[in-house]
Formats: structure tokens, sequence, C-alpha cells
């Protein structure tokens, strides 16, 4: 019961695949995972059943089970590497614009 009510908190999705002329179910939290269904209901039934019983063998065999990312924290940090031109253009328009360069990467990101 436990796999049961924590696969609920998983992010789950589902698109089209012209390659398989089916709706696809994907779950964020286990990328590797998938399940087609003529219907996009039946990929999300499909791909909730899938990871409830991964989670369930997950679990009886003693893994580490993923966390969800709904209930996932987050610092609102990441580091990310640029080449040093972007970086210096970056500086350059964070300070024409009289900006952090946090604030205006932030800007970009959200747009």
């Amino acid at each position: 019961m436990r796999a049961a009510l924590r696969d609920d908190h998983y992010t789950y999705r589902v698109t089209w695949s012209p390659e398989d002329g089916e709706h696809v179910g994907l779950c964020a939290e286990f990328p590797s995972l998938s399940w087609l269904a003529p219907t996009p209901g039946g990929a999300l039934r499909g791909m909730r059943q899938l990871v409830a019983e991964v989670v369930a063998d997950m679990e009886a065999a003693g893994e580490t089970v993923p966390e969800a990312l709904s209930v996932r924290s987050f610092s609102g940090k990441f580091v990310v590497r640029v080449p040093p031109a972007v970086h210096r253009e970056l500086a350059l328009e964070a300070a024409e614009e009289g900006v952090s360069l946090n604030r205006l990467a932030s800007a970009k990101l959200t747009r």
C-alpha cells in the first residue's frame, strides 16, 4: 500500500508517439519506463500501474526509491557553465541594465 500512495506524487506526462502510433505514458522520476496505449487515459493508467509495480519491487529488494519531484526541496541555486565570451556578454548586459548577473540570468530563464 505504501508504494501505491507514493506513486501518486510522481510526475506523469502523456504524449503522442508518431513512431508507435499510440500515446505514451512517461514518468519524470523513472525516465527508463514508458507505457504505450491507444488512448491518453490508458497510457496514464498503464504508466501509473507500472510505476507502482516497480516501486513495490524496489522496496521489496531494499533498493532506494526515487523521491517524487513534487515533494523534493529546491534551494533555488544551480551552477551553469558557459563559455567566457558568453559570461562577459551577460556581465556587460547586466551592468548596462543596472541589475546583478543573477537577476539578469533569472529573468532570461523565466521568459
